[in-house]
Order: C-alpha cells, then structure tokens, then sequence
C-alpha cells in the first residue's frame, strides 16, 4: 500500500459555518461528507492527516483583502465539529493562502516521505490550489478529489481543478 498524506486546508468555522465570518457557502457544506470519508478511510489505513487551519493575528496584513476570519483562538479559527478528529493528526497553523509559508509542513512531509498527498478543503481557487502548487513544487504526487473541495465562486473553481491538473500536474478525481 502506497504511503499517503492527507492535507485538511481551512475546514474551519469562519469559512464552513453559515455564520462564519467568510462563509463559502452551500458548496463547503455540500463537501463535509466526503471529507469526513477521506479522513476515516486515512485514519483506518493509519495514514498521515495534517489539519491545515488558518490562525491569523488580529490585525494580520491579510484582512486588507478580506474581513478579520479565522483568528486565533476564536470561534471561527477552530475546525469544524462535523469532523472526526483523529487522535494523531497534526496541525499546522497558516496566516498566508499556501500551506507551506512560515511553517513546519516541509519538513513534516519529508519525514513522513508520503508517496502521495492528497489535498481537501477550502477554498479551491486560493488555499487549495496555492499549497498544491507548492506540493508540487515539491515534487509531491497529489491527488485531488473534487468532490471535497469547494469555493465561494464556481466559476474559480473549475478553474482551480484545471490548473491544479493542467499545469501542475495533480490528479483531479
């Protein structure tokens, strides 16, 4: 059995949450359950979960661009209880879109050495897509499953899956 890695990015109250302070919508909510699968299926194969979750400052550089969400140690920053929360998964903390920014996440893969990662969450066209290109920078094979990703905007989304496809390489399924 091939040796995987299983990225959870930003399931989080502020953007999961209808009274999250960034709600993606329907589309985030339509995806917990097959988040919630891949990350049972993960924990019953004894595979590496990584939560990825946004921890901002309060006045982080970022809110700029979108309204305070996910600060740390608020309501919105925790991930979402809908989730299982395996007793082994690690969490990295993130303040920019990419999982890989100011944090330790390298050189938990390169310990881990997953064959492949596979990449949920939200949203598609920012976070999703900026660690996945930071993946394969890497040269991570990725895998990402369509059905448990989402976006505020569809029209990002379909072009997220087909960049992360077409010009990165990942396996969208």
């Amino acid at each position: 059995m091939a040796r995987k890695a299983l990225l959870v990015i930003d399931m989080l109250n502020d953007f999961v949450d209808p009274r999250g302070a960034l709600y993606c919508g329907e589309s985030a909510r339509a995806i917990i359950p097959a988040v919630r699968r891949i990350m049972e299926d993960f924990t019953r194969q004894g595979h590496l979960i990584v939560l990825v979750k946004d921890a901002h400052r309060s006045d982080d550089p970022e809110f700029r661009l979108f309204p305070p969400h996910a600060v740390r140690g608020t309501w919105g920053g925790e991930v979402i209880p809908e989730l299982p929360m395996p007793q082994d998964a690690l969490i990295v903390e993130k303040t920019r879109y990419s999982a890989f920014f100011g944090t330790d996440l390298e050189g938990t893969l390169k310990k881990y050495a997953p064959e492949e990662v596979w990449v949920v969450g939200v949203c598609t066209s920012i976070c999703v897509m900026d660690t996945v290109g930071d993946l394969r920078n890497r040269d991570y094979a990725v895998i990402v499953p369509s059905e448990a990703v989402a976006d505020f905007d569809p029209e990002f989304h379909a072009f997220a899956l087909k960049r992360m496809e077409r010009v990165y390489g990942a396996a969208v399924r």
